[in-house]
């Protein structure tokens, strides 16, 4: 759907545009329209593709979504595919955004999010002589503005993070903290392959061989460009923490074994002994010392208990029970 659609002159709001009137407004000197659009049907983009005569690639790209994220050109225009990554009740919910830039135009396309960019729209005009470097600084202020979105959640995943390692030493949560680490792994996963192939794409906007519609603006997508090394690296060390945390809880895992395989055996040693002294006390031989011995019964168990006792003491003093 339409959320608006707005025509600019020389850095300042001309006027609310309708669709059958955007052709009027290109042909203007330093005017250039803003369209925004929500989950747009296929008509809706054709009706956008014959006004600004959009790439038909391109189109298709915004119409089926699920792109990774990129800049391409399309002769003078761009074409970007950005992720918007919200968190939800602990889960990251991925949207898309697809910008078309052009000298005289800009054409937003936001997908499967409920985050708006009525906010953008405020700063830009609230900046006119920002906005008087037409397209190519809305097409800044909606990827910083998608990208500064970027920040929250790597706060909440770092939060996430350290709960899981203030949990990680305490006996019995080992499953539930390896769960939990593959889960947030995931997460941190989603939000990599929407920061790095974009920091890559954000790195041919400044210095070298830039776009022709983004020369006046290297500056602000080098700002972009920044804040995702930033985040990259940030993910970088969540992702290297999980790792060890991984491994850390694993060893956890381990060493309770190992215990429980201590005990074990202590136990087994403990009744091996008394099953021997008792075992050989049972043969069924005519002549056995001791075997008529009135107090033999009482000595033989009192015997067994004491050596018993005596290995209980010795394993619990070396921590094995």
């Amino acid at each position: 759907m339409l959320i608006n659609c707005v025509a600019y002159q020389d850095g300042k709001r001309l006027t609310d545009v309708s669709i059958d009137k955007i052709g009027a407004y290109l042909k203007l000197p330093d005017c250039f329209v803003w369209v925004a659009l929500k989950d747009a049907e296929l008509k809706e983009l054709k009706t956008m593709q014959a006004e600004f005569n959009l790439h038909e690639l391109a189109v298709e790209d915004a119409l089926h979504g699920h792109q990774r994220p990129k800049i391409e050109e399309y002769g003078d225009s761009l074409f970007a595919v950005v992720h918007m990554i919200e968190m939800v009740d602990g889960d990251l919910r991925v949207g898309e955004l697809d910008i078309f830039v052009e000298e005289n135009y800009v054409v937003s396309v936001r997908n499967e999010s409920e985050q708006g960019f009525l906010g953008v729209r405020a700063r830009c005009e609230r900046e006119p002589q920002l906005l008087k470097q037409g397209s190519a600084f809305v097409f800044y202020a909606l990827m910083d503005a998608v990208v500064d979105r970027y920040f929250p959640v790597i706060d909440a995943l770092e939060r996430e993070l350290e709960t899981i390692e203030d949990q990680i030493f305490n006996k019995g949560s080992e499953r539930a903290n390896i769960e939990r680490l593959y889960q947030l792994k995931r997460k941190v996963t989603t939000l990599k392959h929407a920061v790095t192939p974009l920091m890559e794409a954000s790195a041919r906007l400044f210095g070298g061989r830039v776009p022709r519609i983004c020369m006046n603006t290297q500056e602000y997508f080098r700002d972009v460009y920044d804040h995702l090394y930033r985040i990259n690296t940030s993910i970088d060390n969540i992702r290297d923490t999980i790792a060890t945390a991984i491994q850390v809880n694993l060893s956890m895992v381990t060493i309770e074994e190992s215990e429980v395989n201590k005990r074990l055996a202590a136990w087994a040693a403990i009744f091996a002994v008394a099953t021997a002294f008792v075992g050989i006390w049972g043969m069924n031989f005519e002549y056995m010392p001791e075997l008529k011995w009135r107090y033999g019964y009482p000595a033989a168990l009192c015997f067994v208990a004491a050596l018993c006792a005596y290995l209980y003491r010795r394993f619990k003093k070396s921590g094995w029970l």
